[in-house]
């Protein structure tokens, strides 16, 4: 009986931090992607992209006191020096203003959004197809919540809307089938999942095949990413942190604030408690499947190619939408798999479920590979 009123004052002692940390002040200034154009002024290249700023809180306004940004340049994939001048311009209720070295203070009331319009103009290099710039907005929030500073990461390079790129050879799998891995430039928030997919994929496919793309290329197409300087952990995270393979994503403070910050600190000690249990008797994976889906799908810091190894990658959002609206336009069966070198092949969504056995076996040897090569997308082939 006492063990019983100690739990129950336990899970509401759990509930009411959990309750605290979801009402606690917070930022609620997001920034997102909208446009990228790479030209060619006078055989130099520019990059002009536009970004906007939203306050999405209901209610409270915030403020925007600094904002600056930072490029590093890849060439070849190798960190280079990079000879440019920037740009910015700004645009409050329509109205625009060519910023100087100097950033006003900017308020914006709840719902409102700013648009940001930068240029980058290089003055004696050139992008080549495996070339890319990292852009770091350093910017700070300031309102009701105190003061924050966040840096977020954009990728920007020469990426086509076209199949400039060739399949790589093909990969025996049985006598049945046969792997294609697709290659693509470096894939980023700029690009639309669906088109990206249907402009790479579209001269490729013939009738029959199954065309997958892994979870995480989605993931950061879809903006599912953070960079681990901005993830505020706690007490907590730090603890629960300890119950997990020091290989795992969820074995470090910022890797289990995430999934805190998504499914809350009650149902993480529940389902470690359980978890535990059931592994005792021999069965694993119940805190996985306790917790969420995204849970297993979190790739921390050094798990994804360069340069988003320095972020930490989520699962991607509403997979099977996806998967829906591309095997509309190719006319195949399409899906979304978490796939790893020693054999492991997770489904997350398909256009058609009957596919997904033969994605088990197809995949085993993971075709698309684990490293740099860029092959997010494989092509499944039926041999006739």
């Amino acid at each position: 009986m006492i063990f019983i009123k100690l739990l129950v004052i336990t899970l509401i002692l759990f509930l009411m931090i959990d309750l605290y940390l979801n009402l606690k002040p917070k930022s609620k200034l997001k920034i997102f992607p909208s446009k990228l154009n790479l030209l060619n002024v006078n055989k130099k290249d520019q990059i002009r992209c536009e970004f906007q700023i939203t306050n999405l809180s209901s209610n409270k306004e915030s403020m925007i006191p600094n904002l600056n940004m930072h490029i590093d340049f890849f060439k070849n994939g190798k960190l280079s020096h990079l000879d440019y001048e920037k740009e910015m311009i700004i645009e409050i209720d329509k109205n625009k203003k060519k910023l100087t070295n100097y950033w006003p203070t900017i308020i914006l009331r709840s719902k409102e959004t700013i648009k940001i319009f930068l240029k980058i103009k290089m003055n004696d290099t050139l992008l080549e197809k495996e070339d890319f710039l990292w852009l770091k907005i350093n910017w700070d929030n300031y309102g009701h919540f105190g003061k924050v500073k966040k840096e977020n990461l954009f990728l920007l390079n020469k990426h086509p809307l076209t199949n400039n790129y060739k399949p790589i050879k093909s990969i025996y799998v049985n006598s049945n089938l046969e792997a294609i891995p697709i290659k693509t430039s470096l894939l980023s928030a700029f690009d639309d999942p669906v088109e990206t997919v249907i402009n790479y994929c579209k001269d490729i496919v013939k009738e029959n095949d199954i065309l997958v793309i892994g979870e995480s290329p989605l993931a950061i197409m879809q903006g599912r990413y953070q960079n681990y300087m901005d993830i505020e952990y706690g007490f907590f995270s730090k603890f629960f942190c300890y119950f997990f393979h020091p290989t795992s994503s969820l074995a470090t403070a910022c890797g289990m604030q995430i999934l805190i910050n998504q499914i809350g600190i009650t149902r993480i000690l529940i389902s470690l408690v359980l978890g535990s249990l059931f592994k005792f008797f021999g069965i694993k994976g119940i805190f996985y499947l306790l917790t969420n889906p995204q849970s297993s799908l979190i790739d921390d810091i050094s798990g994804t190619i360069i340069p988003y190894d320095k972020t930490i990658v989520l699962g991607p959002n509403n997979p099977k939408l996806f998967c829906e609206k591309v095997s509309k336009a190719l006319h195949i069966d399409i899906a979304v798999a978490d796939v790893n070198d020693l054999g492991g092949v997770k489904i997350l969504a398909s256009s058609n479920k009957s596919i997904n056995q033969l994605l088990k076996i197809a995949l085993k040897n993971n075709p698309s590979g684990n490293a740099d090569q860029k092959t997010p997308i494989v092509l499944i082939r039926r041999k006739v």
